[in-house]
């Protein structure tokens, strides 16, 4: 998974990023500036040190948020050093984030240039601030292009490397393929729902893939709700597994299973796990067996 993810090079990437910052915050004489410096080499280092768990973060997630604020605050406090910074604000306007911080950025990336008016003098300022615009709305058109591709990334993707764990779209689809092979192969299958804390979320992701089949899938649906499609050859081997999988999950869980035959669809199951009362719910078996 880490060649497909490109771990390794956007994880040296961002260490040699790290390094060039350190190398200029030491020769910064600015107080001010130079604490913005080491805290962006801060950034930049534990960004590449938990660079695998970034996968599970949607692009919803404002992580651009402090790149933005610290590039503004060195264009502020020594615009003299810095002003050719400012040509990084169409670089982050490319990258994927919520639509309110492409505002933000504007924002900050016009409060900025208004700032080096005094250094570099109107006439540059204005030539300057064209060309900077330009640049902000390509770098803005290409962020809108993308989107489509990324919503769809996001539908089909796993959700962190090296866990068979998916989404609730793909649940969706999987549900019908293996409902219908399921009754085509003689097979039992079930639909497994896991609910529990948001801080115990990935823990339990993590015990339910280990203890699941290659050939099985699993689910995040949302912050508290996980799931699976588990596969067996009769309703015995089913029990036993229901126990032994519910043995080994470290954290406190609701659980619901439900037999392929009779779950609905992926909303109705949802529905009733929410109503669900009890900590364990088995729907009823098919009445003409296996």
């Amino acid at each position: 998974m880490q060649s497909k993810y490109k771990v390794g090079l956007m994880r040296l990437n961002l260490l040699v990023a790290a390094l060039l910052l350190a190398l200029l915050a030491y020769r910064t004489e600015l107080f001010a500036s130079a604490l913005l410096l080491w805290l962006a080499v801060a950034c930049l280092t534990v960004t590449a040190s938990l660079l695998e768990f970034s996968h599970r973060r949607p692009a919803t997630v404002p992580w651009q948020l402090l790149p933005g604020l610290l590039l503004a605050g060195l264009l502020w406090t020594d615009p003299e050093r810095h002003a050719l910074w400012i040509w990084g604000w169409p670089a982050l306007l490319m990258l994927p984030q919520p639509r309110w911080m492409l505002g933000l950025t504007f924002i900050l990336a016009g409060l900025t240039w208004w700032s080096l008016i005094g250094v570099l003098g109107f006439e540059q300022s204005f030539f300057s601030g064209l060309l900077l615009l330009t640049l902000m709305l390509l770098g803005l058109a290409r962020n809108l292009q993308r989107q489509p591709q990324r919503l769809a990334s996001r539908q089909r993707v796993r959700l962190a490397p090296g866990l068979p764990l998916w989404t609730a779209h793909q649940l969706a689809t999987d549900l019908r393929r293996e409902r219908a092979r399921c009754r085509r192969e003689g097979v039992h299958g079930e639909l497994l729902l896991l609910g529990t804390s948001r801080h115990q979320l990935w823990p339990l992701a993590q015990d339910l893939c280990r203890q699941t089949h290659d050939f099985e899938t699993c689910y995040r649906l949302n912050q508290r709700t996980l799931a699976a499609l588990l596969l067996s050859r009769d309703q015995e081997q089913a029990r036993s597994r229901r126990k032994a999988l519910l043995d080994g999950l470290r954290a406190p869980v609701k659980a619901r299973f439900t037999t392929l035959e009779v779950a609905g669809s992926l909303n109705e199951q949802l529905a009733r796990f929410e109503q669900q009362q009890n900590a364990l719910a088995i729907d009823p078996e098919p009445s003409h067996g296996p």
